[in-house]
């Protein structure tokens, strides 16, 4: 049935060429026109060697250019197929991630919340905990200026003890005689020999 196919449109082929030459051919023997009985004649020869030629060119050629529109077209149409399936599994694909962006969307959605909730707590437990230091902080101080206080009343004590024995003994210089201390190396004397 391909040879038949084939076949047919050489034979349809070779027929009109094969009228055009003759046409052109009893056109020159009328004598109409321009041109001569000889140049017609050639002219036919020519058509016919051309219309030889594309005949055996489509011989030799037909079923192999045949073949391979045929190929073509059947990988045209593969290729469709194929990028169909493709476009298919993309869009399928494309369903399966989104769906993923969307649940870890939400999933980071609410990792954000339960870490701005700890971060909340935690920021009032470092609050806490601050207010905790600084009023220990207050309390230590208070316990030092207060010890601080006490061991400068101590030391005030002690340089005005020392300052009033500094002081009376001056005084004591200034207003004992040598008669008022005879009197009292001799009355500590009695004491101690008294005591013993």
């Amino acid at each position: 049935m391909k040879n038949l196919g084939r076949s047919k449109w050489f034979y349809t082929f070779a027929l009109i060429c094969f009228v055009i030459c003759f046409a052109g051919l009893a056109y020159a023997e009328g004598g109409e026109g321009g041109h001569s009985k000889e140049e017609w004649i050639e002219l036919a020869w020519k058509t016919f060697n051309f219309i030889i030629l594309m005949g055996f060119l489509y011989w030799l050629l037909a079923a192999k250019i045949k073949d391979f529109f045929i190929d073509r077209r059947k990988e045209i149409k593969d290729n469709i197929e194929n990028a169909t399936k493709q476009k298919t599994e993309a869009e399928v694909k494309y369903r399966q991630y989104s769906e993923k962006i969307d649940k870890a969307s939400e999933e980071i959605d609410s990792i954000f919340e339960m870490i701005k909730a700890q971060g909340v707590a935690e920021k009032q437990k470092i609050i806490d905990d601050a207010q905790k230091v600084a009023q220990k902080m207050k309390e230590d101080a208070q316990a030092r200026i207060e010890q601080e206080l006490q061991k400068a009343a101590a030391q005030l004590r002690l340089e005005a003890v020392q300052l009033s024995v500094n002081m009376a003994e001056e005084i004591l210089k200034r207003n004992i005689t040598e008669k008022d201390h005879e009197a009292m190396i001799k009355e500590y004397m009695d004491k101690v020999v008294s005591k013993n």
